[in-house]
């Protein structure tokens, strides 16, 4: 028997997979690393209106990873444990309350006045309103507001005072005086009264103005010292008429003169006049006008109030034509007959009704 030469094949091999075992645990591995950054993240930290964060912050944070807060200018903290919160497994912050609180401006203290705080309190941001007693006046801003200086707060203006009210002497006047002239500063509500002095000559002088002068707010009195002068007014002339009070060679301040216009004639203008300070009469002089004066009424007549029939606007003409007699006796026969007409049908139908 004899032997064949032909070489021995080796049996086909296995195709290779294309899906490698080494592929496998790349992926495995890349999972197991990227797990606990893909799951159970918190996002970016709450905001607080008290409390800011610590440091920059993150778009992102791991489970457990924990960050810091801290009071904002014009907040205190009044606690001893530390502001914080961490990322819970949840991917939620473990919640923290507001912990921070306004800081409070120094209460203001007004001598001889009041402080007010409209708003509870005199916290950041918040107003004190400023009053003084009966007497004084307030010097400076009557409203302040708590406001934030870097990281204090103080009043955005000075404290204001309360002042006393005082006035200055009042000025003084030729040919007249007032009481107490020897006094350089007067209080509130204190009063000066002036007088003229005696006159010289025939005429005495006469007080222009106000006499009594009151200090009512920090250097203001009630009015201008008054002037004291000799007044004299000549007797007065009205054209087509005659003064009905008694004629003097002179008048002085204050007299009065009234007036009445001859017949035919009407009174147009004030009256009485008086002597003023200027030696002239004042109002201005009335006139004396020929005619009759008017009476008719300004106030509108009863006709033209709504509601009030006015025939003379129902009436299609100027004047309201009057109907003959016969037309009225014929208008009267038509309206009674109709009336009749309409009894006797009704009758009529009532009866026969009855029958059937």
């Amino acid at each position: 028997m004899t032997a064949s030469c032909e070489p021995r094949r080796a049996p086909p091999r296995r195709p290779e997979s294309p899906f490698s075992w080494c592929f496998v645990g790349v992926i495995s591995v890349t999972l197991v690393l990227l797990l606990p950054t893909s799951f159970g993240r918190c996002g970016e930290p709450p905001l607080y209106q008290s409390m800011q964060l610590k440091g920059t912050p993150k778009s992102s944070y791991l489970p457990g990873e924990k960050i810091f807060y801290e009071c904002k200018p014009g907040y205190y903290y009044s606690f001893n444990y530390v502001l914080k919160t961490f990322c819970e497994k949840n991917s939620t912050w473990f919640p923290v309350d507001e912990a921070c609180y306004k800081k409070s401006c120094p209460t203001p203290n007004v001598k001889s006045g009041k402080v007010y705080d409209p708003q509870g309190g005199f916290g950041l941001d918040k107003e004190a309103h400023f009053y003084c007693d009966y007497g004084f006046y307030l010097k400076g801003e009557p409203i302040l507001t708590c406001k934030l200086s870097g990281d204090k707060v103080l009043w955005d203006h000075d404290i204001p005072t309360c002042e006393k009210i005082l006035c200055d002497a009042p000025g003084k006047i030729s040919n007249g005086k007032y009481t107490d002239s020897w006094k350089v500063v007067f209080e509130f509500n204190e009063v000066v009264t002036y007088t003229c002095d005696p006159s010289n000559g025939t005429q005495e002088y006469s007080l222009i103005g106000e006499s009594t002068l009151t200090c009512f707010g920090p250097g203001k009195w009630s009015s201008d010292p008054p002037q004291c002068k000799v007044v004299q007014c000549k007797p007065p002339v009205l054209k087509h008429g005659k003064p009905v009070t008694e004629m003097k060679t002179n008048f002085s301040y204050h007299d009065e003169v009234a007036f009445r216009c001859r017949k035919g004639f009407y009174l147009n203008g004030s009256n009485p006049v008086f002597c003023g300070g200027n030696s002239t009469w004042e109002p201005a002089m009335p006139r004396c006008i020929r005619g009759s004066k008017s009476t008719r009424s300004t106030k509108p007549p009863v006709t033209s109030y709504l509601g009030y029939l006015n025939l003379r606007e129902v009436s299609s003409s100027e004047e309201i034509v009057e109907l003959a007699p016969g037309t009225i006796a014929l208008f009267s026969l038509t309206i009674f007959v109709g009336i009749a007409v309409i009894f006797i049908s009704v009758y009529k139908c009532l009866h026969r009704a009855k029958k059937g």
